[in-house]
């Protein structure tokens, strides 16, 4: 297992983009407002630091989606590896049953062959000789 932090990383990473677009939001909200009884030069430094801050904000912000987004990938990579064993897993425990099932198949044929195969003897069972019976012998008669 490689990083076994990776969800947290994702988990913190993701608050910190969300607090960044919050806070560029605010910063957006803010829009610099001239105001008249101000010299223009004071107004364009008031509208330069607030473009600074936003543009601050936004690399921040890409470079926090930069780090989303690597962590992401080492996920992603983390699982297609894990998908990759169990693929493996699979393949072999198939073999094996394949394996199992051939084992069991030749033992029955090489069973039902030696059966068949066997000679045996061929002998009459012992009966008693037929014999004819003798005929009742008839009653005299008496005269």
């Amino acid at each position: 297992m490689t990083n076994i932090g990776a969800g947290e990383r994702i988990y913190d990473l993701r608050k910190k983009i969300q607090q960044y677009k919050h806070d560029l939001d605010q910063l957006n909200s803010k829009s610099v407002l001239e105001l008249p009884e101000l010299v223009s030069t004071t107004n364009v430094l008031r509208s330069n630091e607030h473009l600074s801050q936003v543009n601050d904000k936004k690399t921040e912000l890409l470079s926090i989606y930069g780090q989303y987004s690597q962590s992401l990938e080492e996920l992603l990579a983390f699982v297609f590896e894990i998908q990759h064993d169990l693929k493996e897993v699979l393949q072999e425990q198939s073999s094996l049953l394949s394996d199992q099932l051939a084992m069991k198949s030749d033992s029955k044929s090489h069973n039902t062959t030696k059966r068949h195969t066997k000679a045996k003897p061929k002998t009459k069972p012992k009966t008693k000789p037929k014999t004819k019976p003798k005929p009742k012998a008839k009653p005299k008669l008496k005269t």
